[in-house]
């Protein structure tokens, strides 16, 4: 049995301090003279601002400060940036419209910020408030992206002339073409990809404090990215230099997605704490997370597969339209293009591909990525396709997945819409699924479903994604408007125990252990040696934070190559040390050691003698350990899998149980299979409640009619099964650590088994289509209205 503390499944570090409370998130700050933050939002999805009245809400106990819209543009505040520009596919840049931290004239979406209001305490700037006056003139609003792109429809910017962001697409339309023509047989299917709220537990969150003395911010914020906010905020929202402003993520709740953006409310908070000469916190409401965090999904797609006579794949056709709500958040333009086209070829070898996707702006709010964001949408469009494929053809679904894998000696393989995957094994991670899952012993579980009145079915999924949001030449040349690096600093301490400062983030993902699993094995320490520091830009290098399983793919690459340079520098004062030449040291498993000899020293002896350099040659050498290391990758990783589902449902009410649910996953090397784990149960939860539970709803108004969790289904753990997992691993081939990413595998993959699984069991009804989500009512309704037609 191996004594390497990389790969073991260890629990995790940080668990302690959750479990017992003792854990430090941003509204647990309260700081001297601490003032407290309120946001008079928007009643109305779209309406002209007449007026606004402060007579009363400036008259209040309490009242420190209040902005609009109109005075905060007098001090030059921008708009909040976005951070990716997409190209149409008629070479023009996209719409992008200015998105002011407080509304100008016009609010355009439900929740939009109009009056930031400060007091002294929660409950008086709460009472201020209620006691703002604003005068609207609603107006016509649009919530459906298809109907935004429609003739007529009500602007949401009247100065672009219409509600299209952009027109994209991607791949050989003519190959496509040529293909279909030819098939012999094409599966068709209209998806609508329902938009969700995020809800991570702890809600967003700002506490900003400035400094007179040094003119200066420190700003503590829920959020996934330091760095890239400090960025964002400082050069181009409120012009602040960079060293003049600090961020500070303690424990954060939770992100998935949804803290990786520039928020109006951290602006708000930052400017203000200027102006009234003391912190100021706010604390999203629940209630206002449905409004103001960034929504995802919302996708209303067409999808159309060719087949030959032997159920071979021979072209795929996709046509999404994409809700981008009212603004363009961070990210938003590069979710339901390139982190969604890209990924259209799955696992399949399917020789042509053309997607296209238009982009409508809404009077709702903006959408952007949420786990698994675009591939999770391509993998739920495209297995679901595929499943459609299995039920024209007559084949078993894991049969005509079979026959179309890319096979093992295809690697690398070059997609048709441009992405190198640089290792797999597909057909062994179907065949380890398939085992794990009792696929030969389903018809045994459906008739025993039948017997007691149930309906049973399976699903299968075989998802891939594109994970390690990095390389910087990548995404630059795809209108990404930064670099995706990621930073690393190791610092050695004289008795030998070691700090790791990172630039990626932890909000859940178990990064104290991970990260101190990768240093400790590297240094033949225990864990307990190692430190992990992450979330403040006074303290680690520049980084791009966490998000797109990058964390380890890419945080953890230059992590790696940071331990590389300190047993480098470790072998240097060895050698001077121990009287031998550098390249004469060896070192393992925290010993240097003379080659050829019994001679050697010990880590902590090494770690002391670099804090003595009492004979050093200073000219040659220097005294202390600390390095540091940033690291690009040459490619995206590409984790994989294949989800195989059951549910049951009982057709008089409705209601589906998923009853089994089992994957196969190739994380690369996992570090820590326990927190690997973890990562997809969480995943799978959140597919599990989008499949079946979670949609976010406006009326024609653009009012929200699911604004709390009365009215948003979250799944509960009574509604998960055990979840079966297996591990199908193979390197990636151009990590330090051959790791590909584990953190979005669930919520990508997992989705589409769930509803090809529901599809499975209502197919003997003759129901083809059902909607996410499959709600109790739903399935009723669609049962009803078969057992209708049937009769009829």
């Amino acid at each position: 049995m191996s004594d390497r503390i990389l790969g073991a499944a260890v629990p995790r570090k940080e668990d302690r301090r959750f479990l017992t409370g003792t854990g430090r998130y941003t509204d647990d700050i309260t700081l001297p003279r601490q003032a407290h933050a309120v946001i008079v939002r928007s009643p109305h999805a779209h309406a002209r601002i007449r007026a606004v009245d402060l007579e009363a809400a400036r008259a209040m106990p309490g009242v420190l400060l209040l902005l609009t819209g109109a005075e905060v543009a007098a001090m030059g505040v921008g708009g909040l940036p976005c951070g990716w520009q997409v190209t149409g596919s008629d070479g023009k840049p996209m719409a992008e419209p200015p998105h002011p931290v407080l509304a100008q004239g016009v609010v355009r979406h439900l929740g939009e910020p109009v009056v930031f209001v400060v007091a002294e305490s929660l409950a008086q700037a709460e009472d201020a408030a209620e006691a703002v006056r604003v005068d609207y003139e609603p107006l016509p609003a649009v919530a459906d992206a298809v109907a935004a792109l429609a003739s007529g429809a009500p602007l949401v910017h009247p100065e672009l002339g219409h509600n299209r962001c952009y027109d994209w697409t991607i791949g050989d339309r003519a190959a496509v073409e040529a293909a279909f023509e030819k098939a012999v047989a094409v599966a068709e299917v209209e998806l609508v990809n329902n938009r969700i709220v995020p809800n991570a537990l702890e809600t967003r969150a700002c506490n900003a404090a400035y400094d007179p003395a040094a003119d200066s911010w420190t700003v503590y914020l829920t959020t996934q990215n330091p760095h890239v906010i400090r960025l964002l905020m400082g050069a181009f929202v409120l012009k602040i230099p960079e060293h003049k402003l600090r961020i500070v993520a303690p424990d954060v709740g939770g992100g998935f997605g949804s803290k990786i953006y520039h928020y109006p409310e951290e602006v708000l908070c930052t400017l203000a704490s200027k102006l009234v000469g003391r912190p100021v916190k706010w604390t999203a409401e629940r209630s206002e997370a449905f409004l103001c965090d960034a929504h995802a999904r919302d996708h209303v797609t067409k999808a159309r597969l060719a087949l030959d006579a032997d159920g071979r794949f021979l072209a795929l056709a996709v046509d999404t339209v994409a809700n981008m709500g009212a603004y363009l958040s961070t990210f938003a333009p590069s979710i339901p293009t390139y982190f969604y086209a890209l990924m259209f070829s799955g696992q399949y070898r399917t020789p042509a591909i053309f997607v296209h996707v238009q982009a409508a702006f809404t009077h709702t709010p903006p959408v952007d990525a949420y786990r698994g964001a675009g591939r999770a949408e391509c993998m739920y469009a495209l297995e679901r396709v595929v499943d459609r494929a299995a039920r024209i053809t007559g084949l078993d679904p894991a049969e005509i997945r079979r026959r179309n894998l890319i096979p093992d000696d295809a690697f690398p393989f070059a997609s048709p819409v441009g992405v190198v995957y640089d290792s797999g094994a597909f057909a062994r991670g179907l065949e380890l699924a398939l085992q794990a899952a009792d696929w030969d012993g389903f018809p045994a579980r459906k008739a025993d479903s039948e017997r007691r009145g149930r309906l049973r079915g399976r699903g299968l999924s075989c998802w891939i994604e594109s994970s390690g949001a990095a390389p910087s030449k990548a995404v630059t040349a795809l209108g990404c408007r930064a670099g995706l690096f990621e930073a690393a600093k190791i610092r050695v301490h004289p008795t030998g125990s070691v700090t790791v400062y990172t630039g990626a983030h932890s909000h859940g993902q178990g990064h104290e252990t991970t990260f101190a699993q990768v240093v400790a094995d590297k240094f033949g320490l225990s864990l307990d040696q190692v430190e992990v520091v992450h979330g403040d830009t006074a303290s680690v290098p520049f980084g791009m934070g966490t998000y797109g399983s990058r964390s380890m793919a890419v945080g953890g690459g230059a992590l790696a190559l940071a331990a590389d340079k300190v047993i480098e520098k470790g072998k240097k004062i060895a050698a001077h040390i121990l009287e031998a030449a550098e390249e004469d040291i060896v070192f393992e498993r925290g010993s240097f050691k003379v080659k050829g000899t019994d001679r050697a020293l010990g880590w902590v002896q090494m770690a002391l003698a670099a804090h003595v350099p009492a004979n050093y040659p200073l000219d040659k050498l220097e005294p202390c350990i600390e390095e540091n290391a940033f690291y690009d990758p040459p490619n995206f990783t590409f984790p994989n899998g294949v989800f195989v589902c059951e549910v049951e449902v009982d057709p008089e009410t409705g209601v589906v149980t998923v009853e089994r649910l089992t994957g196969a996953h190739d994380v690369g090397t996992p570090i820590n299979p326990l927190v690997v784990e973890g990562q997809v149960q969480g995943g799978v939860a959140q597919a599990i409640g989008q499949a079946l539970m979670e949609r976010v709803v406006f009326d024609e108004r653009g009012q929200l009619l699911t604004g709390s969790l009365l009215d948003y289904r979250l799944p509960r753990a009574a509604d998960l099964p055990s979840i079966g997992t297996v591990f199908n691993s193979v390197p990636c081939k151009h990590n330090p650590l051959g790791v590909k990413g584990a953190g979005e595998s669930g919520a990508t993959g997992a989705t589409a088994a769930v509803i090809n699984a529901l599809l499975d069991a209502l197919a003997p009804l003759g129901i083809e289509r059902i909607d996410m989500p499959a709600t109790p009512e739903r399935v009723w309704r669609a049962i009803a209205e078969a057992r209708a037609a049937a009769a009829a």
